[in-house]
């Protein structure tokens, strides 16, 4: 059974556990270096963001009880976009290659009353094939955007109606 579980401040350091995998997993293509402690560098003021303001959340992907990944969420800061953004998401590679991590994008993608908001960068070949896979399984328009704030980001809207 697979499940996603909304985390508290008190699972930050979970958390930031995890995203120590996926910042090792991009960091060929984003060309990051780890820092004196060994550890890929996390803007902690950000992290906190995810407990603290609303539409922001940081959530657990389950698998029959176990960790399998996570899923971060904020609200969009696009100027003019009003939507939730699915930031990040992140499945550990025992569970790849199931369905789990599309299942659960086009679930969230296609739920709630909220428009939604994808970006990743171009230069993720992973990233920009598991994308395209779950925006064409949507039963929601897709609509791409280009704002000018980083052109190495592909962004797609997907609004809540059909419309």
């Amino acid at each position: 059974m697979v499940e996603w579980v909304r985390t508290g401040p008190e699972q930050a350091e979970l958390i930031r556990n995890l995203y120590q995998f996926y910042a090792y997993e991009s960091s060929d293509w984003e060309q990051e270096d780890v820092e004196l402690d060994g550890r890929f560098y996390i803007h902690e003021a950000h992290l906190a963001r995810y407990w603290r303001e609303p539409g922001w959340s940081a959530n657990l992907i389950l698998v029959d009880g176990f960790i399998a990944g996570f899923l971060l969420i904020e609200r969009s800061e696009l100027p003019d976009v009003e939507a939730l953004e699915l930031a990040d998401l992140f499945v550990l590679k025992k569970y790849r290659r199931q369905g789990i991590g599309r299942a659960l994008a086009v679930q969230v993608l296609s739920s709630g009353e909220s428009d939604w908001l994808v970006r990743f960068y171009r230069q993720d070949e992973t990233a920009l094939a598991f994308w395209r896979a779950v925006l064409a399984e949507l039963p929601r328009p897709v609509h791409t955007l280009e704002p000018d704030d980083d052109p190495q980001l592909l962004t797609f809207l997907i609004p809540r109606t059909t419309h």
